[in-house]
């Protein structure tokens, strides 16, 4: 019996694309090739083609010009120590830095998960902040916020415009606390329905949610921020010193 693997055609495409852009053949700052001439050469179907493109864009790999094409950046560089860690990009991310849609803030209950997450009785009033974000006019992820009723009512958190500074902020400032250090759950799951149709996803999809909660010196956690990735569309990297 066989056990060999075959990816799947749109991870194919992406290894040989990623390959020519390494190799120079594909030269930063120069314009990929259309669609339609990846198709024809990879004989692949658009939907596999978009996928693979839409990889590499969330990757840093290409970027996306209305109107223009996509474009060469190169390979990603991840300097030794600086890499943005999950956690914090979310924490310290601003609504207006990417194109989203509010879809609810305001007073909810708790979720369990995030109930026992910031060590409140579960059902527990919460303020909490749910955005779609897109990337190239497609939906990218979802991006979901809860803290403490306490800390939460009366400030941005729980108003409908756009934040303009990181959760972060608003929390340090409404709780008088300095945030120190963030603990992160990574699990994957399939969508819910709701989440089938905001991320325009199958009900087989593989979804990755990222837990980031965030903690003061003593531990206590005061915001946790889910952001819920396709797990086609996405990759989770990190870097860090193994000394």
């Amino acid at each position: 019996m066989s056990f060999e693997y075959t990816p799947p055609k749109y991870a194919q495409l992406i290894a040989e694309l990623e390959r020519r852009i390494d190799s120079g053949e594909y030269p930063a700052g120069s314009l990929l090739p259309s669609e339609h001439t990846l198709m024809a050469e990879f004989g692949m179907a658009r939907p596999t083609v978009v996928k693979a493109l839409g990889v590499l864009r969330d990757q840093g790999w290409i970027v996306t010009q209305q109107g223009k094409g996509r474009f060469v950046r190169g390979r990603p560089s991840i300097p030794t120590g600086q890499q943005p860690r999950t956690g914090r990009e979310l924490l310290d991310r601003t609504e207006t830095q990417a194109s989203s849609k509010l879809l609810t803030a305001g007073p909810i209950e708790a979720p369990n998960r995030i109930a026992a997450y910031l060590g409140i009785e579960p059902k527990a009033s919460v303020v909490g902040r749910r955005v779609l974000i897109e990337r190239d006019g497609e939906p990218s992820e979802i991006s979901s916020t809860w803290v403490a009723a306490d800390v939460g009512e009366g400030t941005a958190l729980a108003e409908g415009a756009d934040l303009r500074q990181g959760v972060r902020r608003y929390v340090e400032s409404a709780a008088g606390v300095s945030l120190d250090h963030i603990i992160e759950h990574v699990t994957a799951r399939n969508p819910t329905p709701d989440e089938r149709k905001l991320l325009d996803v199958k009900s087989s999809a593989a979804l990755l949610s990222v837990y980031a909660v965030a903690c003061d010196a003593t531990g206590k956690a005061w915001v946790v921020v889910e952001t819920v990735l396709p797990g086609d569309r996405h990759e989770l990297e990190d870097a860090y010193p193994i000394r």
